[in-house]
Protein backbone atom coordinates (compact mmCIF):
# COMPACT_ATOMS: atom_id res chain seq x y z
CA UNK A 1 0.00 0.00 0.00
CA UNK A 2 1.65 3.23 -1.15
CA UNK A 3 1.44 6.67 0.44
CA UNK A 4 -1.14 7.98 -2.02
CA UNK A 5 -3.47 5.04 -1.34
CA UNK A 6 -3.24 5.70 2.41
CA UNK A 7 -4.13 9.35 1.81
CA UNK A 8 -7.11 8.34 -0.31
CA UNK A 9 -8.37 6.01 2.42
CA UNK A 10 -7.96 8.76 5.03
CA UNK A 11 -9.73 11.22 2.73
CA UNK A 12 -12.64 8.77 2.44
CA UNK A 13 -12.54 8.34 6.22
CA UNK A 14 -13.13 12.05 6.76
CA UNK A 15 -16.03 12.10 4.30
CA UNK A 16 -17.72 9.04 5.79
CA UNK A 17 -17.15 10.17 9.39
CA UNK A 18 -18.76 13.59 8.85
CA UNK A 19 -22.45 12.55 9.21
CA UNK A 20 -21.50 10.35 12.16
CA UNK A 21 -19.70 13.25 13.83
CA UNK A 22 -22.61 15.66 13.35
CA UNK A 23 -25.12 13.11 14.66
CA UNK A 24 -22.83 12.27 17.58
CA UNK A 25 -22.55 15.94 18.56
CA UNK A 26 -26.33 16.23 18.21
CA UNK A 27 -26.82 13.41 20.68
CA UNK A 28 -24.18 14.98 22.92
CA UNK A 29 -26.18 18.20 23.36
CA UNK A 30 -29.45 16.36 23.87
CA UNK A 31 -28.14 13.86 26.40
CA UNK A 32 -26.09 16.47 28.26
CA UNK A 33 -29.43 18.21 28.75
CA UNK A 34 -30.99 15.04 30.14
CA UNK A 35 -32.94 13.95 27.03
CA UNK A 36 -31.95 10.58 25.61
CA UNK A 37 -32.53 10.55 21.88
CA UNK A 38 -32.38 7.35 19.88
CA UNK A 39 -34.30 9.13 17.14
CA UNK A 40 -31.10 10.47 15.55
CA UNK A 41 -31.51 7.95 12.75
CA UNK A 42 -35.01 9.17 11.89
CA UNK A 43 -34.03 12.83 12.00
CA UNK A 44 -31.10 12.25 9.66
CA UNK A 45 -33.33 10.30 7.28
CA UNK A 46 -36.04 12.98 7.24
CA UNK A 47 -33.45 15.71 6.74
CA UNK A 48 -31.83 13.79 3.89
CA UNK A 49 -35.13 13.45 2.07
CA UNK A 50 -36.26 17.03 2.67
CA UNK A 51 -32.92 18.51 1.60
CA UNK A 52 -32.69 16.39 -1.56
CA UNK A 53 -36.33 16.98 -2.56
CA UNK A 54 -36.24 20.75 -2.01
CA UNK A 55 -32.80 21.09 -3.60
CA UNK A 56 -34.07 19.32 -6.71
CA UNK A 57 -37.28 21.35 -6.90
CA UNK A 58 -35.59 24.72 -6.31
CA UNK A 59 -32.17 24.05 -7.81
CA UNK A 60 -30.50 25.51 -4.70
CA UNK A 61 -28.56 23.33 -2.31
CA UNK A 62 -28.71 26.02 0.39
CA UNK A 63 -32.50 26.08 0.36
CA UNK A 64 -32.34 22.27 0.51
CA UNK A 65 -30.05 22.51 3.54
CA UNK A 66 -32.53 24.80 5.30
CA UNK A 67 -35.36 22.40 4.45
CA UNK A 68 -33.39 19.48 5.89
CA UNK A 69 -32.68 21.39 9.09
CA UNK A 70 -36.34 22.39 9.30
CA UNK A 71 -37.55 18.79 8.94
CA UNK A 72 -35.14 17.59 11.60
CA UNK A 73 -36.02 20.40 14.01
CA UNK A 74 -39.73 19.61 13.61
CA UNK A 75 -39.08 16.02 14.66
CA UNK A 76 -36.93 17.29 17.54
CA UNK A 77 -39.77 19.50 18.76
CA UNK A 78 -42.11 16.52 18.48
CA UNK A 79 -39.67 14.51 20.60
CA UNK A 80 -39.50 17.41 23.05
CA UNK A 81 -43.27 17.60 23.34
CA UNK A 82 -43.51 13.89 24.06
CA UNK A 83 -40.61 13.65 26.50
CA UNK A 84 -40.43 17.12 28.12
CA UNK A 85 -43.93 18.61 28.07
CA UNK A 86 -45.94 15.39 28.39
CA UNK A 87 -43.17 13.54 30.30
CA UNK A 88 -43.40 10.44 28.14
CA UNK A 89 -40.86 7.69 27.77
CA UNK A 90 -37.92 9.14 25.84
CA UNK A 91 -36.85 5.84 24.31
CA UNK A 92 -40.31 5.07 22.95
CA UNK A 93 -40.56 8.58 21.54
CA UNK A 94 -37.23 8.13 19.74
CA UNK A 95 -38.29 4.78 18.29
CA UNK A 96 -41.55 6.35 17.08
CA UNK A 97 -39.61 9.10 15.31
CA UNK A 98 -37.47 6.50 13.55
CA UNK A 99 -40.54 4.63 12.32
CA UNK A 100 -42.27 7.85 11.31
CA UNK A 101 -39.32 9.08 9.26
CA UNK A 102 -38.73 5.69 7.66
CA UNK A 103 -42.31 5.48 6.43
CA UNK A 104 -42.98 9.11 5.54
CA UNK A 105 -39.87 9.59 3.42
CA UNK A 106 -40.86 6.70 1.15
CA UNK A 107 -44.55 7.58 0.95
CA UNK A 108 -43.98 11.30 0.27
CA UNK A 109 -41.15 10.57 -2.16
CA UNK A 110 -43.33 8.12 -4.07
CA UNK A 111 -46.21 10.56 -4.27
CA UNK A 112 -44.04 13.46 -5.49
CA UNK A 113 -41.45 11.89 -7.77
CA UNK A 114 -42.92 8.45 -8.64
CA UNK A 115 -39.45 6.90 -8.39
CA UNK A 116 -40.01 4.25 -5.76
CA UNK A 117 -39.39 6.58 -2.83
CA UNK A 118 -36.15 8.10 -4.04
CA UNK A 119 -35.51 11.54 -5.51
CA UNK A 120 -34.07 12.34 -8.94
CA UNK A 121 -30.30 12.73 -9.18
CA UNK A 122 -29.00 16.13 -8.09
CA UNK A 123 -26.69 18.11 -10.35
CA UNK A 124 -24.98 21.49 -10.52
CA UNK A 125 -26.23 23.90 -7.86
CA UNK A 126 -28.52 21.35 -6.25
CA UNK A 127 -25.67 19.62 -4.40
CA UNK A 128 -22.57 20.71 -2.52
CA UNK A 129 -19.39 20.91 -4.54
CA UNK A 130 -15.88 20.34 -3.22
CA UNK A 131 -13.99 23.34 -1.88
CA UNK A 132 -10.29 23.86 -2.62
CA UNK A 133 -8.35 25.41 0.24
CA UNK A 134 -6.08 28.40 -0.48
CA UNK A 135 -2.75 27.64 -2.21
CA UNK A 136 -3.73 24.01 -2.91
CA UNK A 137 -2.49 24.43 -6.49
CA UNK A 138 0.87 25.84 -5.38
CA UNK A 139 1.54 23.36 -2.56
CA UNK A 140 0.75 20.23 -4.56
CA UNK A 141 4.40 19.68 -5.54
CA UNK A 142 5.82 20.13 -2.02
CA UNK A 143 7.17 16.77 -0.80
CA UNK A 144 5.09 15.02 1.86
CA UNK A 145 3.12 18.09 3.00
CA UNK A 146 1.79 18.85 -0.50
CA UNK A 147 -0.09 15.57 -1.05
CA UNK A 148 -1.45 15.70 2.52
CA UNK A 149 -2.73 19.25 2.01
CA UNK A 150 -4.20 18.63 -1.44
CA UNK A 151 -5.55 15.07 -1.05
CA UNK A 152 -6.53 14.98 2.62
CA UNK A 153 -7.20 18.52 3.86
CA UNK A 154 -8.49 20.17 0.70
CA UNK A 155 -11.24 19.14 -1.68
CA UNK A 156 -14.07 18.45 0.78
CA UNK A 157 -17.51 20.01 0.74
CA UNK A 158 -18.35 22.95 2.97
CA UNK A 159 -20.31 20.79 5.42
CA UNK A 160 -17.22 18.69 6.18
CA UNK A 161 -15.37 21.77 7.41
CA UNK A 162 -18.47 22.89 9.30
CA UNK A 163 -18.58 19.52 11.09
CA UNK A 164 -14.91 19.75 12.05
CA UNK A 165 -15.37 23.29 13.37
CA UNK A 166 -18.31 22.10 15.46
CA UNK A 167 -15.95 20.01 17.62
CA UNK A 168 -13.94 22.85 19.22
CA UNK A 169 -17.06 25.04 19.18
CA UNK A 170 -19.03 22.40 21.10
CA UNK A 171 -16.19 21.98 23.58
CA UNK A 172 -16.11 25.74 24.18
CA UNK A 173 -19.89 26.05 24.49
CA UNK A 174 -20.27 23.11 26.86
CA UNK A 175 -17.27 23.69 29.10
CA UNK A 176 -16.46 27.40 28.88
CA UNK A 177 -19.81 29.20 28.76
CA UNK A 178 -22.61 29.84 31.20
CA UNK A 179 -25.09 28.14 28.87
CA UNK A 180 -22.94 25.02 28.75
CA UNK A 181 -22.66 24.93 32.54
CA UNK A 182 -26.41 25.21 32.91
CA UNK A 183 -27.04 22.60 30.24
CA UNK A 184 -24.73 20.09 31.91
CA UNK A 185 -26.33 20.88 35.27
CA UNK A 186 -29.79 20.16 33.84
CA UNK A 187 -28.55 16.74 32.79
CA UNK A 188 -27.14 16.02 36.23
CA UNK A 189 -29.46 17.73 38.72
CA UNK A 190 -32.42 19.60 37.21
CA UNK A 191 -33.92 20.33 40.63
CA UNK A 192 -30.87 22.39 41.60
CA UNK A 193 -31.11 24.33 38.34
CA UNK A 194 -34.81 24.99 38.96
CA UNK A 195 -34.06 26.16 42.48
CA UNK A 196 -31.64 28.72 41.04
CA UNK A 197 -34.49 30.24 39.04
CA UNK A 198 -33.48 28.80 35.66
CA UNK A 199 -36.09 27.18 33.45
CA UNK A 200 -35.35 23.46 33.07
CA UNK A 201 -37.93 23.12 30.30
CA UNK A 202 -36.43 25.95 28.25
CA UNK A 203 -32.93 24.54 28.52
CA UNK A 204 -34.05 21.05 27.55
CA UNK A 205 -35.99 22.36 24.56
CA UNK A 206 -32.91 24.33 23.53
CA UNK A 207 -30.85 21.14 23.72
CA UNK A 208 -33.24 19.13 21.54
CA UNK A 209 -33.48 21.96 18.99
CA UNK A 210 -29.67 22.12 18.74
CA UNK A 211 -29.79 18.36 18.29
CA UNK A 212 -32.27 18.82 15.47
CA UNK A 213 -30.11 21.41 13.72
CA UNK A 214 -27.03 19.18 13.78
CA UNK A 215 -28.99 16.12 12.64
CA UNK A 216 -30.45 18.25 9.85
CA UNK A 217 -26.96 19.18 8.63
CA UNK A 218 -25.91 15.53 8.85
CA UNK A 219 -28.88 14.36 6.81
CA UNK A 220 -28.43 17.13 4.24
CA UNK A 221 -24.79 16.14 3.87
CA UNK A 222 -25.78 12.53 3.20
CA UNK A 223 -28.11 13.45 0.34
CA UNK A 224 -26.46 16.56 -1.14
CA UNK A 225 -22.80 16.17 -0.25
CA UNK A 226 -21.85 12.53 0.13
CA UNK A 227 -24.42 11.33 -2.43
CA UNK A 228 -26.38 13.02 -5.22
CA UNK A 229 -29.94 12.43 -4.08
CA UNK A 230 -32.08 10.52 -1.62
CA UNK A 231 -32.62 6.77 -1.62
CA UNK A 232 -34.69 4.66 0.72
CA UNK A 233 -33.12 4.16 4.19
CA UNK A 234 -29.93 5.93 3.11
CA UNK A 235 -28.96 6.72 6.70
CA UNK A 236 -28.20 2.97 6.98
CA UNK A 237 -27.92 2.83 10.76
CA UNK A 238 -25.60 5.82 11.08
CA UNK A 239 -27.75 7.28 13.83
CA UNK A 240 -27.26 4.19 15.98
CA UNK A 241 -23.54 4.10 15.23
CA UNK A 242 -23.38 7.76 16.30
CA UNK A 243 -24.99 6.80 19.62
CA UNK A 244 -22.39 4.07 20.09
CA UNK A 245 -19.64 6.57 19.30
CA UNK A 246 -21.16 8.98 21.85
CA UNK A 247 -20.99 6.34 24.58
CA UNK A 248 -17.48 5.37 23.47
CA UNK A 249 -16.49 9.06 23.70
CA UNK A 250 -18.09 9.31 27.15
CA UNK A 251 -20.14 12.35 26.17
CA UNK A 252 -17.19 14.58 25.24
CA UNK A 253 -16.84 16.35 21.88
CA UNK A 254 -13.11 15.84 21.22
CA UNK A 255 -13.31 12.13 21.99
CA UNK A 256 -16.41 11.98 19.78
CA UNK A 257 -14.27 13.10 16.85
CA UNK A 258 -11.83 10.23 17.43
CA UNK A 259 -14.61 7.68 17.82
CA UNK A 260 -16.42 8.70 14.63
CA UNK A 261 -13.16 8.77 12.67
CA UNK A 262 -12.55 5.19 13.81
CA UNK A 263 -15.95 4.09 12.48
CA UNK A 264 -15.35 6.07 9.30
CA UNK A 265 -11.97 4.40 8.80
CA UNK A 266 -13.48 0.92 8.98
CA UNK A 267 -16.16 1.87 6.47
CA UNK A 268 -13.56 3.41 4.16
CA UNK A 269 -11.44 0.25 4.29
CA UNK A 270 -14.46 -1.96 3.57
CA UNK A 271 -15.37 0.23 0.58
CA UNK A 272 -11.81 0.29 -0.75
CA UNK A 273 -11.13 -3.42 -0.25
CA UNK A 274 -14.39 -5.39 -0.54
CA UNK A 275 -12.35 -8.63 -0.70
CA UNK A 276 -8.98 -9.04 0.99
CA UNK A 277 -6.65 -12.00 0.39
CA UNK A 278 -4.38 -12.71 3.36
CA UNK A 279 -2.33 -15.75 4.45
CA UNK A 280 -4.55 -18.31 6.13
CA UNK A 281 -2.17 -18.70 9.06
CA UNK A 282 -2.29 -14.95 9.77
CA UNK A 283 -6.08 -14.91 9.56
CA UNK A 284 -6.37 -17.84 11.98
CA UNK A 285 -4.06 -16.09 14.45
CA UNK A 286 -6.07 -12.86 14.18
CA UNK A 287 -9.37 -14.66 14.71
CA UNK A 288 -8.07 -16.56 17.75
CA UNK A 289 -6.61 -13.40 19.30
CA UNK A 290 -9.86 -11.53 18.71
CA UNK A 291 -11.83 -14.35 20.32
CA UNK A 292 -9.50 -14.33 23.34
CA UNK A 293 -9.78 -10.55 23.61
CA UNK A 294 -13.55 -10.67 23.50
CA UNK A 295 -13.68 -13.30 26.23
CA UNK A 296 -11.34 -11.20 28.36
CA UNK A 297 -13.48 -8.09 27.80
CA UNK A 298 -16.61 -10.03 28.73
CA UNK A 299 -15.41 -10.80 32.23
CA UNK A 300 -17.24 -7.75 33.67
CA UNK A 301 -20.75 -9.18 33.74
CA UNK A 302 -22.79 -12.17 32.67
CA UNK A 303 -24.52 -10.19 29.94
CA UNK A 304 -21.20 -9.06 28.45
CA UNK A 305 -19.89 -12.60 28.67
CA UNK A 306 -22.97 -13.96 26.91
CA UNK A 307 -22.74 -11.42 24.05
CA UNK A 308 -19.00 -11.53 23.59
CA UNK A 309 -18.84 -15.25 24.22
CA UNK A 310 -21.21 -15.79 21.29
CA UNK A 311 -19.04 -13.61 19.07
CA UNK A 312 -15.96 -15.49 20.25
CA UNK A 313 -17.57 -18.81 19.34
CA UNK A 314 -18.30 -17.46 15.86
CA UNK A 315 -14.68 -16.33 15.47
CA UNK A 316 -13.34 -19.70 16.61
CA UNK A 317 -15.70 -21.43 14.19
CA UNK A 318 -14.45 -19.17 11.41
CA UNK A 319 -10.84 -20.00 12.31
CA UNK A 320 -11.60 -23.74 12.18
CA UNK A 321 -13.34 -23.28 8.83
CA UNK A 322 -10.35 -21.42 7.40
CA UNK A 323 -7.99 -24.13 8.65
CA UNK A 324 -10.08 -26.91 7.11
CA UNK A 325 -10.48 -25.18 3.75
CA UNK A 326 -7.04 -23.58 3.31
CA UNK A 327 -4.70 -25.16 5.83
CA UNK A 328 -1.84 -23.10 7.23
CA UNK A 329 0.08 -22.54 4.00
CA UNK A 330 -2.71 -21.28 1.71
CA UNK A 331 -4.48 -17.96 1.43
CA UNK A 332 -7.95 -16.99 2.58
CA UNK A 333 -10.30 -14.32 1.26
CA UNK A 334 -12.31 -12.15 3.60
CA UNK A 335 -15.76 -11.87 1.99
CA UNK A 336 -17.24 -8.50 1.12
CA UNK A 337 -20.13 -9.08 3.55
CA UNK A 338 -17.66 -9.30 6.44
CA UNK A 339 -15.91 -6.10 5.38
CA UNK A 340 -19.22 -4.24 5.06
CA UNK A 341 -20.29 -5.45 8.50
CA UNK A 342 -17.07 -4.27 10.20
CA UNK A 343 -18.45 -0.92 11.48
CA UNK A 344 -21.51 -2.65 12.96
CA UNK A 345 -19.43 -5.44 14.50
CA UNK A 346 -17.22 -2.79 16.08
CA UNK A 347 -20.34 -1.09 17.48
CA UNK A 348 -21.40 -4.26 19.31
CA UNK A 349 -17.88 -5.06 20.52
CA UNK A 350 -17.21 -1.55 21.82
CA UNK A 351 -20.53 -1.25 23.63
CA UNK A 352 -20.33 -4.73 25.13
CA UNK A 353 -16.74 -4.91 26.25
CA UNK A 354 -14.33 -2.07 25.58
CA UNK A 355 -16.06 1.12 26.69
CA UNK A 356 -15.17 0.71 30.34
CA UNK A 357 -17.13 2.67 32.90
CA UNK A 358 -19.14 5.16 30.85
CA UNK A 359 -21.46 7.06 33.17
CA UNK A 360 -24.23 8.98 31.38
CA UNK A 361 -25.76 12.18 32.80
CA UNK A 362 -27.53 11.18 36.00
CA UNK A 363 -30.85 12.78 35.12
CA UNK A 364 -30.81 11.47 31.56
CA UNK A 365 -34.03 9.79 30.49
CA UNK A 366 -35.96 11.07 33.50
CA UNK A 367 -38.79 13.57 33.00
CA UNK A 368 -38.56 16.52 35.36
CA UNK A 369 -41.54 17.27 37.56
CA UNK A 370 -41.35 20.65 39.24
CA UNK A 371 -41.93 20.55 42.96
CA UNK A 372 -44.87 22.59 44.19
Amino acid sequence: MDFLTILQILDSTVRLATPLLLACLAGLYSERGGIFDIGLEGKMLAAAFASAAVAFLTGSVWIGLLAGIGASVMLSILHGLASITFRGNQLISGVAINFLASGLTVVVGLSIFRLGGRTPALTDGARFESVSLPFSGLLGDVPLFGPIYVELLSGHTMLVYVAMLCVPLSWFVLFRTRFGLRLRAVGENPAAVDTAGISVIRLRYTAVIICGVLCGIAGAYLATGLAAGFVKEMSAGRGFIALAALIFAKWRPVQALGATLLFGLLEAISNRYPNIDIPASMLIIILVLLAAGLLYAGRKSRLDLAVLGGLSALLIGAAVSVFVSSGLSGTATLPSQFMQALPYILTVVILAGFVGKAVPPRAGGQPYVKER
